[in-house]
Protein backbone atom coordinates (compact mmCIF):
# COMPACT_ATOMS: atom_id res chain seq x y z
CA UNK A 1 0.00 0.00 0.00
CA UNK A 2 1.23 3.42 -1.25
CA UNK A 3 1.95 6.07 1.65
CA UNK A 4 -0.66 8.51 -0.63
CA UNK A 5 -3.28 5.79 0.02
CA UNK A 6 -2.42 5.16 3.45
CA UNK A 7 -2.28 9.05 3.86
CA UNK A 8 -5.97 9.69 2.78
CA UNK A 9 -7.47 6.10 5.06
CA UNK A 10 -5.93 8.51 7.74
CA UNK A 11 -7.73 11.73 7.19
CA UNK A 12 -10.75 9.60 6.19
CA UNK A 13 -10.83 7.83 9.36
CA UNK A 14 -9.75 11.32 11.22
CA UNK A 15 -12.69 12.50 9.64
CA UNK A 16 -15.09 9.94 10.52
CA UNK A 17 -13.73 10.23 14.67
CA UNK A 18 -13.96 14.07 14.77
CA UNK A 19 -17.79 13.95 13.77
CA UNK A 20 -18.40 11.60 16.31
CA UNK A 21 -16.57 14.01 18.34
CA UNK A 22 -18.66 16.93 17.87
CA UNK A 23 -21.27 14.91 19.01
CA UNK A 24 -19.95 13.58 22.04
CA UNK A 25 -16.73 14.44 23.43
CA UNK A 26 -15.85 11.51 24.81
CA UNK A 27 -12.07 10.70 25.98
CA UNK A 28 -12.03 7.51 24.15
CA UNK A 29 -13.13 9.14 21.09
CA UNK A 30 -10.27 11.56 21.53
CA UNK A 31 -7.52 8.89 22.45
CA UNK A 32 -8.76 7.07 19.01
CA UNK A 33 -8.17 10.69 17.20
CA UNK A 34 -4.99 11.24 18.99
CA UNK A 35 -3.16 7.76 18.01
CA UNK A 36 -4.64 7.94 14.63
CA UNK A 37 -2.10 11.14 14.48
CA UNK A 38 0.30 10.56 16.84
CA UNK A 39 2.83 10.63 13.69
CA UNK A 40 2.50 14.01 13.81
CA UNK A 41 3.77 14.18 17.06
CA UNK A 42 6.64 11.71 16.35
CA UNK A 43 7.58 13.87 13.22
CA UNK A 44 8.26 16.75 15.37
CA UNK A 45 9.78 15.21 18.37
CA UNK A 46 12.33 13.81 15.94
CA UNK A 47 13.25 17.30 14.33
CA UNK A 48 14.28 18.67 17.69
CA UNK A 49 15.46 15.97 19.60
CA UNK A 50 19.10 16.64 17.19
CA UNK A 51 18.47 20.67 18.30
CA UNK A 52 18.49 20.34 22.12
CA UNK A 53 19.59 18.17 25.12
CA UNK A 54 15.36 17.11 25.83
CA UNK A 55 15.15 13.47 25.56
CA UNK A 56 12.71 12.27 23.04
CA UNK A 57 10.23 11.09 25.07
CA UNK A 58 10.14 14.31 27.07
CA UNK A 59 9.24 15.78 23.40
CA UNK A 60 7.18 13.62 22.66
CA UNK A 61 4.72 14.48 25.80
CA UNK A 62 5.04 18.33 25.46
CA UNK A 63 3.96 17.59 21.45
CA UNK A 64 0.87 15.59 22.55
CA UNK A 65 -0.30 18.17 24.88
CA UNK A 66 -0.09 20.63 21.26
CA UNK A 67 -1.96 17.70 20.02
CA UNK A 68 -4.85 17.83 22.59
CA UNK A 69 -5.09 21.38 21.71
CA UNK A 70 -5.48 20.85 17.99
CA UNK A 71 -7.92 18.36 18.51
CA UNK A 72 -10.15 20.73 20.95
CA UNK A 73 -9.95 23.20 18.91
CA UNK A 74 -10.12 21.80 15.35
CA UNK A 75 -13.41 22.47 13.21
CA UNK A 76 -14.66 19.54 10.44
CA UNK A 77 -16.87 21.74 8.82
CA UNK A 78 -14.11 24.23 7.93
CA UNK A 79 -12.79 21.69 5.13
CA UNK A 80 -9.11 22.40 6.07
CA UNK A 81 -6.84 18.94 6.88
CA UNK A 82 -6.58 17.90 10.67
CA UNK A 83 -2.39 17.71 9.94
CA UNK A 84 -2.15 21.01 8.34
CA UNK A 85 -4.21 22.65 11.80
CA UNK A 86 -2.68 20.19 13.87
CA UNK A 87 1.27 20.80 13.31
CA UNK A 88 1.68 24.70 14.47
CA UNK A 89 -0.14 23.45 17.73
CA UNK A 90 2.29 21.09 18.01
CA UNK A 91 5.36 22.64 17.65
CA UNK A 92 4.32 25.82 19.16
CA UNK A 93 4.24 23.54 22.29
CA UNK A 94 7.42 22.06 21.92
CA UNK A 95 9.26 25.66 20.88
CA UNK A 96 7.35 27.22 23.89
CA UNK A 97 8.62 24.13 25.89
CA UNK A 98 12.04 24.45 25.03
CA UNK A 99 12.42 28.69 25.34
CA UNK A 100 11.35 27.77 28.98
CA UNK A 101 13.88 24.80 29.59
CA UNK A 102 16.58 26.66 28.04
CA UNK A 103 19.64 27.03 29.84
CA UNK A 104 21.68 30.84 29.17
CA UNK A 105 24.80 28.98 28.58
CA UNK A 106 25.21 27.27 25.27
CA UNK A 107 27.00 24.15 25.64
CA UNK A 108 29.12 22.70 22.18
CA UNK A 109 28.05 19.12 21.66
CA UNK A 110 31.21 17.88 21.78
CA UNK A 111 31.21 19.12 25.74
CA UNK A 112 28.06 17.57 26.61
CA UNK A 113 29.31 14.05 25.21
CA UNK A 114 32.53 14.49 26.89
CA UNK A 115 30.99 15.37 30.11
CA UNK A 116 28.64 12.52 29.44
CA UNK A 117 31.62 10.05 29.08
CA UNK A 118 32.93 11.64 32.42
CA UNK A 119 30.16 11.24 34.37
CA UNK A 120 30.68 7.62 33.41
CA UNK A 121 34.75 7.98 34.40
CA UNK A 122 34.29 9.20 37.65
CA UNK A 123 31.78 6.20 38.79
CA UNK A 124 34.08 3.62 37.52
CA UNK A 125 37.44 5.64 39.30
CA UNK A 126 34.98 5.49 42.61
CA UNK A 127 34.52 2.11 42.26
CA UNK A 128 38.28 1.40 41.53
CA UNK A 129 40.04 3.19 43.45
CA UNK A 130 37.68 4.53 46.57
CA UNK A 131 38.32 7.84 45.85
CA UNK A 132 37.43 10.82 43.80
CA UNK A 133 39.67 11.13 40.83
CA UNK A 134 41.18 14.36 40.39
CA UNK A 135 40.69 16.81 37.13
CA UNK A 136 44.30 16.09 35.46
CA UNK A 137 42.98 12.06 35.90
CA UNK A 138 39.77 12.98 34.53
CA UNK A 139 41.29 14.42 31.67
CA UNK A 140 43.74 11.65 30.66
CA UNK A 141 40.90 9.49 30.22
CA UNK A 142 39.03 11.77 28.31
CA UNK A 143 42.07 12.23 25.95
CA UNK A 144 41.64 16.35 26.58
CA UNK A 145 43.57 19.01 28.30
CA UNK A 146 43.56 19.38 31.60
CA UNK A 147 42.29 23.08 30.87
CA UNK A 148 39.61 21.75 28.49
CA UNK A 149 38.56 19.86 31.43
CA UNK A 150 38.39 22.80 33.76
CA UNK A 151 36.48 25.00 30.91
CA UNK A 152 33.46 21.98 30.56
CA UNK A 153 33.27 21.80 34.69
CA UNK A 154 32.76 25.86 34.19
CA UNK A 155 30.60 25.63 31.73
CA UNK A 156 28.02 23.14 33.49
CA UNK A 157 28.19 25.12 36.80
CA UNK A 158 27.45 28.29 34.92
CA UNK A 159 24.57 26.73 32.97
CA UNK A 160 21.49 27.76 35.29
CA UNK A 161 21.70 31.14 36.75
CA UNK A 162 21.40 32.16 40.62
CA UNK A 163 17.27 32.70 42.05
CA UNK A 164 17.70 35.95 43.43
CA UNK A 165 15.32 34.11 46.13
CA UNK A 166 18.05 32.13 47.10
CA UNK A 167 19.30 32.54 51.11
CA UNK A 168 22.57 33.27 51.89
CA UNK A 169 24.55 34.50 54.96
CA UNK A 170 24.82 32.05 58.44
CA UNK A 171 23.01 31.24 61.30
CA UNK A 172 24.83 34.15 63.69
CA UNK A 173 24.67 36.57 60.75
CA UNK A 174 21.22 35.41 59.73
CA UNK A 175 20.12 34.66 56.47
CA UNK A 176 18.94 37.28 54.07
CA UNK A 177 17.89 36.61 50.16
CA UNK A 178 20.20 37.35 47.54
CA UNK A 179 18.04 40.30 45.71
CA UNK A 180 19.07 41.98 49.09
CA UNK A 181 22.60 41.70 49.10
CA UNK A 182 22.85 42.37 44.86
CA UNK A 183 20.10 45.13 43.99
CA UNK A 184 19.16 44.53 39.90
CA UNK A 185 17.33 47.03 38.42
CA UNK A 186 15.78 44.69 35.72
CA UNK A 187 14.14 42.53 38.71
CA UNK A 188 11.10 44.98 38.91
CA UNK A 189 10.62 44.82 35.05
CA UNK A 190 10.79 40.91 35.05
CA UNK A 191 8.16 40.97 37.39
CA UNK A 192 6.29 43.49 35.17
CA UNK A 193 6.18 41.58 32.13
CA UNK A 194 4.92 38.06 34.13
CA UNK A 195 1.85 40.56 35.08
CA UNK A 196 1.87 41.72 31.78
CA UNK A 197 1.55 38.30 30.17
CA UNK A 198 -0.85 37.35 32.70
CA UNK A 199 -3.34 40.71 31.56
CA UNK A 200 -2.45 39.34 28.11
CA UNK A 201 -3.80 35.66 28.58
CA UNK A 202 -7.06 37.01 30.06
CA UNK A 203 -7.60 39.49 26.99
CA UNK A 204 -7.00 37.14 24.46
CA UNK A 205 -9.91 34.99 26.55
CA UNK A 206 -12.13 37.44 26.03
CA UNK A 207 -11.60 37.69 22.00
CA UNK A 208 -14.24 35.80 20.05
CA UNK A 209 -12.97 32.65 18.67
CA UNK A 210 -12.09 33.25 14.96
CA UNK A 211 -10.05 36.58 15.74
CA UNK A 212 -8.31 34.72 18.86
CA UNK A 213 -7.00 31.57 16.40
CA UNK A 214 -5.74 33.93 14.08
CA UNK A 215 -3.68 36.15 16.41
CA UNK A 216 -2.80 32.80 18.33
CA UNK A 217 -1.34 31.69 14.18
CA UNK A 218 0.46 34.90 13.62
CA UNK A 219 2.39 35.77 17.22
CA UNK A 220 2.45 32.79 18.94
CA UNK A 221 3.12 30.25 16.33
CA UNK A 222 4.90 32.38 14.02
CA UNK A 223 3.04 31.84 11.23
CA UNK A 224 2.82 34.33 7.89
CA UNK A 225 -0.82 35.85 7.36
CA UNK A 226 -0.46 33.88 4.27
CA UNK A 227 -0.11 30.84 5.65
CA UNK A 228 -2.38 31.59 8.60
CA UNK A 229 -4.91 32.20 5.59
CA UNK A 230 -4.57 28.85 3.61
CA UNK A 231 -4.76 27.04 6.79
CA UNK A 232 -7.61 28.31 8.15
CA UNK A 233 -9.32 28.75 4.57
CA UNK A 234 -9.63 32.24 4.23
CA UNK A 235 -8.38 35.19 2.74
CA UNK A 236 -5.24 36.84 3.51
CA UNK A 237 -7.42 40.14 3.69
CA UNK A 238 -9.52 38.17 6.20
CA UNK A 239 -6.93 37.04 8.36
CA UNK A 240 -5.25 41.14 7.94
CA UNK A 241 -8.98 42.53 8.88
CA UNK A 242 -8.67 39.86 12.39
CA UNK A 243 -5.14 40.88 13.09
CA UNK A 244 -5.84 44.99 13.11
CA UNK A 245 -9.41 44.29 14.97
CA UNK A 246 -7.41 41.28 17.20
CA UNK A 247 -4.62 43.92 18.71
CA UNK A 248 -7.28 46.79 19.19
CA UNK A 249 -9.11 44.77 21.35
CA UNK A 250 -6.45 43.72 23.69
CA UNK A 251 -5.02 47.08 23.72
CA UNK A 252 -8.49 48.14 24.97
CA UNK A 253 -9.08 45.65 27.44
CA UNK A 254 -5.68 45.77 28.51
CA UNK A 255 -5.89 49.35 29.04
CA UNK A 256 -9.26 49.45 30.54
CA UNK A 257 -8.21 46.64 32.91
Amino acid sequence: MSTTTISKEIKLESASLFRDYQQAKTLNLRNQIMQLNFGLVRKEAHHWVNQCNESYEDLLQVGCIGLIRAIERYKLEKGYAFSSFAVPYIRGEIQHYLRDRSCPVRIPRRWLELKRQAEGVIREFREKFKRQPTDPEIAQVLEISTKEWLEIKLAYQNREPLSLDISVGNEDDGKTNLVDLIPDPRHRSFQLAQEDQIRLQNALGKLEEKTRNVLEFVFLHDLTQREVAELLGISVATVARRVKKGVRLLKDSMIGE
